[in-house]
């Protein structure tokens, strides 16, 4: 019965093996975001191409221009490529919600591998995800999203990250900058 019991855990262990997982902070604001690579439990999927994921972002009003805010939550989708070894490029789609806010944005980020010559490897991202009113649902008008990230690779497969995000919430009746903010954060590959 243990034996039993301890492969049902492996395989699920396996099955949801996560890729990454981040943590971003500033002063008022917490993300967590977590993907899974899609290829390593299906052999039909190169690894490192496909990949689903989630993310939760607990924002504060110091960084809105709102008064009273709420938890955004957002499931994502991203295809990306290596473009040359020091390039990726990726696609993605999103379904992200707040209160009374739904919508569906699409999207592009990329990664580059800056040139530097040291032991710790350092990267530029950025990404923009837009979704205009035919893809914003309930009370929602249109939703932007822009991000850029400096990431330095301080042991293998671990990234210290200092980053800017700016989300645009939109409704019918009135534009909420939802959040706008510098945070600093980790970054772990599995």
């Amino acid at each position: 019965m243990f034996k039993k019991i301890s492969l049902s855990m492996l395989c699920a262990a396996s099955a949801f093996a996560m890729h990454s997982a981040e943590i971003n902070v500033n002063n008022a604001d917490l993300e967590l975001a977590a993907k899974l690579d899609v290829g390593q439990f299906n052999y039909n999927v190169e690894p490192n191409t496909i990949f689903v994921g989630a993310k939760y972002l607990k924002a504060d009003e110091k960084h809105s221009d709102v008064n009273k805010i709420y938890d955004y939550q957002e499931i994502n989708f991203l295809m990306q490529r290596d473009v040359s070894h020091e390039f990726r490029v990726g696609l993605g789609l999103k379904l992200n919600h707040t209160k009374e806010f739904v919508s569906t944005p699409l999207g592009i980020g990329a990664l580059y591998k800056l040139p530097i010559t040291s032991s710790v490897p350092f990267y530029l991202g950025g990404s923009v995800y837009v979704a205009p009113e035919v893809l914003s649902y309930d009370k929602a008008d249109n939703f932007l999203e822009y991000r850029a990230t400096l990431e330095a690779e301080a042991i293998k497969n671990g990234f210290l990250r200092v980053g800017y995000r700016h989300i645009d919430t939109n409704y019918k009746n009135f534009d909420v900058e939802f959040n706008d903010s510098i945070c600093f954060g980790f970054k772990f590959l599995f």
